[in-house]
């Protein structure tokens, strides 16, 4: 009578489990990820209210596509939006406004030879003031329309950040004026010592694929271009 032939997993402890397509799954989803996406969280009609604008007015239309575009990334689970320039901006107008206010005051109850040392030094502080106000807001903040910083835990802290700058492209022979954005993400890990991912991206889009002939802003064809920008940036891919 012949032996009896040995399984070819013989030597393989009868406890331990083989592996499987569905555990190689599950260690590669429980390694650290690329946090979600824009595209992979949905937003429900419902939340979006209609926009409607002068189709003929390039300001207009680039306006409207900015404050959709800080609604669409600024949702629950995304990216919590950084106001610095805007409160750079306001602090340094309101200082001027006070300043202003003060002089004015000052020049007012004294007398004018008196007060003419301090006046001029009250005019020209309003005018240093006005002076870094419009500097900072054209080298610094320049076209920047949104400026995003999450945080996520997975096995470690994760910190993102995302910029948006937005201009428009001219009307050209064949081709409309279009809304342009660029790009620029960073994810690290360790209060920034260690670079996870760097990514960025450009892209433009005629204002006509987004409006219709009323004016009216199409959010999901908007909210999809914008979704896949911003996710090709998250994968650090440059374009």
């Amino acid at each position: 009578m012949a032996p009896p032939r040995k399984s070819a997993n013989s030597g393989r402890d009868p406890r331990t489990p083989s592996p499987s397509r569905n555990d190689t799954v599950s260690s590669t989803a429980s390694s650290p990820e690329r946090p979600a996406g824009p595209l992979s969280i949905t937003t429900s009609p419902g939340d979006r209210d209609v926009v409607r604008v002068n189709n003929t007015n390039v300001t207009e239309l680039k306006h409207a596509c900015d404050d959709a575009l800080k609604r669409y990334l600024a949702r629950p689970d995304l990216f919590k939006q950084s106001h610095l320039h805007t409160d750079v901006r306001l602090a340094l107008g309101w200082l001027s406004v006070f300043v202003a206010a003060g002089t004015a005051l000052y020049g007012y109850k004294v007398e004018f030879e008196v007060a003419k040392p301090l006046v001029w030094a009250g005019l020209l502080t309003y005018m240093a003031l006005t002076a870094i106000q419009s500097l900072y807001a054209y080298f610094i903040e320049g076209s920047i329309v949104f400026v995003g910083r999450r945080k996520t835990f997975s096995k470690r802290i994760i910190t993102e950040r995302i910029t948006l700058s937005s201009t428009t492209e001219p009307v050209k022979k064949t081709k409309p004026p279009a809304y342009s954005l660029s790009l620029h993400y960073v994810r690290s890990t360790s209060g920034g010592k260690s670079l996870l991912a760097k990514g960025k991206t450009q892209g433009s889009k005629g204002y006509n694929s987004f409006f219709d002939g009323l004016g009216t802003l199409d959010h999901e064809k908007f909210e999809q271009w914008v979704g896949e920008l911003v996710e090709q940036t998250m994968e650090g891919k440059a374009s």
